[in-house]
């Protein structure tokens, strides 16, 4: 393949991580941001003596700042300084240190997803809405691939578990994950944080903040920059991919007019390279569920060689270069307002997200007769704009309260490609292994090409209030009422008929739909003693309508799938216990969830594809526990277990299913029974400004079953991660060095298993093998 073909491997985008450094430095120097040494540093203040005792967290998760052990609620939070000293970098790694959090990866983040308490949504179609929701500084991110950006100049990372649409609307009937970034202060500061690992992969991230104008303007900016060729080589020509290239800049302006005022305007953008191959062969013995009946495919074995499929294989063989092309952007404005005994906020926000991706679905470099070759191209252009506009109580009284109005309005448009190249007759002789080659006389091209898109609209009516009927008794009240509208249009155009992997040309066809929900929660809070308190809630959660959009929609298809609900028991201790250095938190519950929208194997034109249905009900119920003490002032440590029970309740079989649909108490998939980590982390004073600091973490899960088909291969046995890390810093220059070691036991394991037909793939994650890096961090 000509190295100028768009599908080859030749055609790999160079994105450096140079202009992006010089470029942010010369843009804090012109804004006035600069902390360099030709700035006068104001004198530090003086650092009050470490007491032992473990740092009081304030949470949004209300819309209102409340502290973490107040708030009935179970809710995990990771801190920006956790992240960076973890060399945690995006959603889909903060997994690790949340057990009750999973992620599905995927050769393009369009078809990536979160899961929370065992339930997210896994579909390429624009017409569905993720069951977890993704909130950057209040605002909601639409779809679920948006959610994979890179995180910069995080504060916080709230984890809000179980149904939150009261307060966060109808994509979070499984859970929230609310960013929190940081806010300019008044000194001028800035930072840089450099890290290098093993297999060339580098990152850079700087930054500066600080007050423009005296008591009036504070400003921020920030930047990143990163680069990993990747740990899967392809044979083809000896590559390297599995790797990414992405750089992104966030810069926030406050504005504080007057006392009672104050504005935030914030911009971001980031774009990505990601070369995630569709997979890497794991076996050709393919197995069937419920008979367990195992169908060889050693045509395929021969077709992918030299490569060896298994489940340690980090290869592939293949003439195209699977890659994703995306791109993040918004603009936001909040404007908070107090008024007497009250604030107002409004926040106005516009997202952009646009994704091109080629995908190869044959996963071989040589046209066989028995092998159609499969290249596919997919264009996405997304925009969504929402308002919301809120007012809660700041005084203390009988009711606290927090009421609001919230618009969001999504337009997805789409084209899908796909190029199916093959041979019906051929003249060469076969091969000693039975594969027949083509030449080029005996091939023949065809090609789909699919245009669709989705228009929604969502508009609700919220409150919810905390009533105190006594010092140490409360409840929580809340409801929000939700009107949906969601219009589709899909058409596509077959050079040929018949063609493997290409529906017929259909005339574009349109459809609409309007759903309106109630959802809410109530639950009571009694302070058992000081520091410990005991909730309970009850919560129905909502998720909206959907239409199953895709490339190869057919006519059978087109019906509307109807919202899925969620009905939610829990109950809650949170506790600070020896003097507020050990905080406990335990969380037990029940969810139901009706209508359940989820994709299983489909017959599509002679080809099996996943068809998006309500698929009946399924239950999630469990026990997660958070504990965090600091036994000594120089030791913290963390640990997070839960055993979740997700299970299929009462599965709706399709008519023409391609898969049995005896599942009926079978596991959901990307959600372990099991599951725990472990953070600790110890500093060593040297005397002085210098320490040395000492970190572990390690994650263990049980076996995942990755398939809601239940396919017997798609299962990633139990495992366990370990990492480790040394650093030594100077407190008063503001600098840190660590070495840190990822994977210290060197165990592989799969993000993702998945039945390919005619064999098994796996996807390889970063740390599937030991590797080692440096980071520096300098804050000055």
């Amino acid at each position: 393949m000509p190295a100028s073909h768009p599908y080859s491997p030749a055609a790999r985008t160079k994105h450096p991580l140079r202009p992006l450094v010089a470029a942010l430095a010369a843009a804090l120097a012109a804004g006035g941001l600069a902390p360099a040494a030709a700035q006068q540093a104001s004198p530090a203040a003086a650092t009050p003596p470490d007491d032992g005792k473990l740092e009081t967290i304030t949470i949004t998760a209300t819309k209102r700042p409340q502290p973490l052990q107040a708030t009935p609620i179970a809710i995990s939070v990771l801190s920006g300084g956790a992240l960076e000293e973890l060399n945690l970098n995006n959603l889909s790694t903060i997994t690790a240190q949340t057990p009750t959090v999973n992620f599905r990866t995927n050769a393009s983040n369009k078809d990536s997803a979160l899961f929370i308490r065992g339930v997210g949504t896994i579909s390429t179609s624009p017409g569905v809405e993720p069951t977890v929701s993704t909130v950057l500084d209040g605002v909601v991110t639409a779809r679920p691939g948006q959610a994979t950006l890179d995180l910069v100049e995080v504060d916080r990372i709230e984890i809000l578990r179980g149904p939150q649409g009261t307060l966060f609307g109808k994509n979070a009937s499984a859970g929230v994950i609310n960013i929190i970034t940081k806010a300019p202060g008044k000194a001028r500061e800035g930072y840089l944080d450099l890290s290098y690992f093993q297999g060339g992969e580098k990152r850079v991230r700087l930054g500066a903040s600080g007050e423009l104008v005296k008591d009036l303007v504070r400003a921020s900016i920030s930047g990143m920059a990163g680069q990993f060729d990747g740990n899967v080589t392809n044979v083809f020509d000896g590559s390297k991919v599995n790797g990414y290239d992405r750089s992104g800049v966030r810069a926030r302006v406050d504005i504080t007019p007057a006392p009672a005022l104050k504005i935030g305007l914030i911009a971001d953008y980031t774009r990505s390279e990601d070369t995630t191959p569709t997979g890497v062969a794991y076996a050709t013995d393919v197995r069937s569920y419920p008979t367990n009946t195992v169908t060889a495919n050693p045509l395929f074995g021969a077709a992918v060689a030299p490569v060896v499929p298994g489940p340690e294989n980090r290869q592939i063989n293949s003439e195209m270069l699977t890659r994703v092309h995306d791109t993040n952007s918004g603009l936001s404005a909040q404007v908070d307002w107090g008024l007497p005994g009250h604030l107002l906020t409004s926040i106005t926000a516009s997202r952009q997200w646009k994704n091109t991706q080629f995908q190869d679905q044959d996963r071989l470099a040589t046209l066989y007769r028995q092998f159609n070759r499969i290249a596919d191209r997919g264009d996405l252009d997304f925009t969504q704009f929402s308002q919301e506009l809120r007012i809660a109580s700041t005084t203390k009284g009988m009711f606290d309260y927090v009421a609001g109005l919230f618009y969001l309005q999504g337009d997805n448009d789409e084209q899908y490609r796909r190029d199916v190249t093959r041979c019906p007759t051929s003249v060469e002789p076969a091969l000693p292994s039975g594969l027949v080659p083509c030449t080029p006389a005996t091939t023949v091209s065809d090609n789909g090409v699919a245009n669709y898109g989705i228009k929604s609209k969502s508009a609700s009516l919220f409150g919810e209030s905390t009533i105190h009927f006594a010092k140490d008794l409360r409840a929580i009240a809340g409801l929000r009422y939700t009107q949906d509208e969601l219009r589709y249009y899909h058409g596509r155009v077959a050079s040929a008929a018949g063609v493997p992997g290409v529906g017929a040309t259909r005339a574009t066809v349109e459809g609409s739909t309007r759903e309106t929900a109630w959802s809410g929660r109530v639950g009571p809070q009694w302070d058992v003693m000081p520091d410990t308190m005991l909730y309970g809630t009850l919560s129905r959660g909502y998720k909206g309508p959907a239409y199953n959009v895709f490339f190869n929609m057919s006519p059978t298809q087109d019906n509307v799938l109807a919202p899925e609900t969620s009905d939610s028991v829990e109950i809650g201790l949170k506790t600070e216990l020896l003097g507020k250095r050990l905080r406990l938190n335990i969380a037990a519950f029940q969810t139901e969830y009706d209508g359940y929208q989820a994709n299983v194997p489909d017959l599509v034109n002679g080809v099996i594809v996943t068809r998006l249905i309500n698929a009946g009900k399924v239950s999630t119920k469990g026990v997660e526990v958070d504990l965090t003490a600091r036994p000594i002032p120089d030791l913290t440590l963390n640990v997070g277990v839960a055993n979740i029970v997700a299970r299929v309740k009462s599965f709706l079989c399709p008519p023409g299913a391609a898969a049995s649909c005896d599942i009926n108490g079978k596991p959901l998939p990307f959600s372990p029974d099991w599951k725990a980590s472990v953070r600790a982390k110890y500093v060593q004073s040297l005397g002085g400004k210098y320490a040395l600091d000492y970190g572990v973490d390690a994650t263990w899960q049980s076996k995942t079953n990755f398939d809601l088909a239940q396919q017997p291969d798609s299962v990633q046995g139990e495992y366990s991660i370990v990492n480790a890390s040394v650093g030594f810093s100077d407190s008063s220059a503001g600098w840190r060095v660590a070495l840190l070691v990822k994977n210290v036991f060197d165990k592989s394991y799969a993000t993702f298993i998945q039945s390919s037909g005619n064999h098994i793939n796996r996807y390889v994650p970063r740390d599937d093998e030991r590797y080692v890096g440096m980071s520096f961090r300098w804050d000055f």
